[in-house]
């Protein structure tokens, strides 16, 4: 996946503004700078806070379409294919985008991570409505994010990663309020959280479900049962999409040849990765590349 600095400067090609390191970025957007993100198709190892506010858009997220309308947060979570489908002239939006590992590394890193990962879990799409004065408060959030990063501060990197950790503390109250009743438990929703946070380190060399269920200190059968209850998947699912989505990275942003891909992925043999990749896509490797 790309990271979040190797993302925009594919996708714009050059820097927000001088001297940024890369990690936290928070920018507003158009029609046209967000029909440029379609370069790419997601696969950004980052998280995405992006508040539309005027206009509407269709995105094909992960396999499905969403629906995106003024006072929407759509959040995306590292490693998702998107792109956008439909886009009105007048589409306007204010966009946080966090370095994934900015957030693992933070000393706040436990609660930093429930809070990124909590739609997944409370809402059946990455989407929140927001009321008018829900719209205020983040919008406020994310301006002055803007408005230090175009000042002088010597210290505006760090300010940038404290305010990302108050602006999820917003979004854990404003998910509070909106969501009535809890889906379930705060265990289940921890193990289910961590679970996520192991997959994207791990998915490569790690296709059992023994091995997460060890890091977890559970057994694989409670692990599979905790997995379909939150998302109605099972954890084969989810380590099959995260290797689809690398491949699908790979061949779009790599010279790598179709039998490099599968050693980087640890297939077998090309073979076994072009049949993997044709049951997950529908078509095989070589098309995909070529279309």
């Amino acid at each position: 996946m790309f990271t979040l600095k190797e993302w925009w400067k594919r996708t714009f090609d050059a820097e927000p503004y001088s001297g940024w390191d890369g990690k936290v970025l928070c920018v507003t957007g158009n029609t046209s700078t967000t029909l440029k993100t379609n370069i790419t198709q997601g696969f950004l190892a980052c998280y995405t806070f992006t508040l539309v506010t005027s206009g509407s858009a269709t995105l094909m997220y992960n396999g499905r379409h969403l629906s995106l309308a003024n006072g929407d947060l759509y959040i995306y979570s590292p490693g998702m294919e998107v792109a956008i489908i439909d886009i009105s002239h007048d589409y306007q939006s204010i966009c946080l985008m966090v370095d994934e590992f900015t957030t693992l590394e933070s000393p706040a890193t436990h609660d930093m991570v429930s809070l990124a990962f909590m739609p997944l879990v409370r809402l059946s799409t990455p989407i929140l409505k927001l009321t008018n004065a829900q719209v205020v408060t983040i919008e406020a959030r994310l301006r002055e994010m803007i408005a230090y990063q175009l000042s002088d501060n010597v210290y505006k990197d760090k300010l940038l990663r404290m305010l990302y950790a108050v602006f999820l503390v917003d979004l854990q109250n404003l998910m509070e309020n909106s969501i009535t009743e809890r889906q379930v438990s705060p265990r289940i929703e921890e193990i289910f959280i961590e679970f996520n946070r192991l997959l994207p380190q791990h998915f490569i060399n790690h296709r059992d479900i023994a091995f997460y269920a060890d890091r977890l200190c559970i057994t694989p059968d409670y692990l599979s049962r905790v997995v379909k209850r939150v998302s109605g998947r099972t954890v084969g699912d989810y380590i099959n999409q995260m290797l689809l989505m690398e491949a699908c990275h790979l061949l779009r942003a790599s010279s790598m040849s179709i039998a490099q891909i599968a050693d980087r992925l640890r297939f077998s043999e090309s073979a076994a990765f072009s049949r993997f990749f044709a049951r997950l896509k529908g078509i095989t490797p070589n098309r995909y590349r070529k279309q």
